[in-house]
């Protein structure tokens, strides 16, 4: 499936659009369902299954949908409701924080899932950029839900970090003990209303710093996969801040950007798929399944040995806020080059050129062209950073941690 010669702006906008589809066309919109309003997972072999995740991204399409004049604002405030509402009284969870991945019809529990943390978060994320947008119902129960997040259930108080996985069969286990995506649970769990957690989570999270060729002074995360960069900067505006410490997390995801393409540039030899205009390892489908390990150096984990040459658009898409022109050009080069990684919702998950014959994702996974998608719309007009940050707990949450405006340190510096 192809849409023709397109300009540069007009390919960025018709990503868009197909990836908002994405949302619209793979949600349950059955008004007697228990599970209106739930999105699937992704597109094939998971017929049945919803992430809700996926649903978070949902809700931030809403108000780019109607951003763009692809649906009106009343039908998309009533859907946002509705959907509040399937959370509020049928997904499963347990204090305040639901499953990983649910039946779309019942909102039930499947694949003997976690109850995240991570992606709960996600989707209040959505849930309180909805509230903001539409206001009235929606932010009640936007903020109702929030409330509703027992945080300190998911820390553990011997190390003060949040656990990583829940079931009821096996409790709790693993942490979050080094940056990565999570930044948006200290943001949101410091200034809860009910349920605050402690500022010092956020100091304790252990931030490695490294180097990749000139690339210097990036605090990496474990396995250097490009959406650990992206996830909390898809609704929290890092832009000209800067955290007690100094850090700057908005050029941190622009130097591990770089690296991830450096990366690739350097292992040319080694996979074809990778290039100049071919780049973009993080957390995507793959010949062989999904896999969590693709990624760049510097990482803890042995990046050489999970690479596989897999490459997903939404890596380069995902990252158009921090390279806005090399991200682009990985847009217009894979159009262009590789018709099969184009589908009705815009760019396949993912391509491997290392086989005896290339490969080319048949799916399209929520999580990927949420990140496409938002990150595109903060490109453009940055109205999901808008929405987000009016938000008065986000507000307090990111003065409880001491973010702070750069231009504070510089008055600073200039009055001594």
């Amino acid at each position: 499936m192809r849409i023709g010669k397109k300009s540069r702006k007009q390919l960025i906008k018709e990503e868009l659009k197909r990836s908002y589809l994405f949302f619209i066309k793979e949600a349950n919109l059955d008004l007697k369902s228990k599970g209106y309003g739930l999105i699937r997972d992704k597109t094939i072999l998971a017929d049945e299954v919803a992430s809700i995740a996926s649903v978070g991204y949902g809700l931030a399409a809403l108000v780019i949908g109607v951003e763009h004049n692809w649906i009106s604002f009343s039908s998309a405030c009533e859907r946002a409701i509705k959907t509040l509402e399937t959370f509020e009284q049928n997904v499963e969870g347990l204090n305040g924080f639901f499953y990983h991945f649910i039946n779309i019809k019942t909102g039930k529990r499947e694949w003997n899932c976690e109850i995240s943390i991570i992606d709960t978060a996600i989707f209040i994320c959505g849930a309180i950029t909805c509230g903001e947008y539409f206001g009235g119902i929606v932010k009640e129960k936007a903020q109702k839900l929030y409330e509703k997040m027992n945080w300190g259930w998911y820390r553990n108080p011997n190390t003060n970090q949040f656990y990583m996985g829940y079931t009821p069969e096996r409790g709790f286990w693993g942490k979050w003990d080094m940056y990565a995506e999570q930044l948006m649970l200290y943001v949101l769990g410091v200034a809860s209303p009910t349920y605050p957690i402690p500022a010092t989570m956020y100091d304790e999270m252990e931030k490695p710093v490294g180097r990749y060729g000139t690339i210097q002074n990036l605090i990496y995360t474990y396995c250097g996969t490009l959406f650990t960069y992206q996830f909390s900067h898809a609704w929290i505006d890092f832009r000209g801040k800067v955290d007690k410490e100094g850090i700057d997390w908005f050029e941190n995801s622009i130097k591990a950007t770089k690296a991830n393409k450096q990366y690739c540039l350097d292992h040319q030899d080694r996979f074809k798929t990778y290039g100049e205009k071919s780049w973009g390892l993080t957390a995507s489908a793959g010949p062989k399944g999904y896999s969590g390990g693709y990624g760049a150096k510097p990482a803890i984990a042995k990046a050489d040995e999970e690479n596989d040459g897999t490459v997903a658009p939404c890596g380069a898409i995902g990252s158009i806020v921090f390279t806005p022109q090399e991200s682009i050009e990985v847009m217009e080069y894979l159009y262009h080059q590789y018709p099969k990684l184009w589908g009705k919702y815009g760019f396949k998950d993912a391509y491997n050129l290392e086989g005896e014959h290339p490969w080319y994702a048949t799916e399209c996974i929520g999580i990927d062209k949420g990140i496409s998608m938002v990150m595109i719309e903060n490109y453009l007009s940055g109205t999901i950073w808008q929405c987000f940050m009016k938000n008065e707990s986000v507000r307090k949450g990111m003065e409880l941690l001491g973010f702070h405006s750069k231009s504070k340190d510089l008055e600073k510096l200039s009055f001594t």
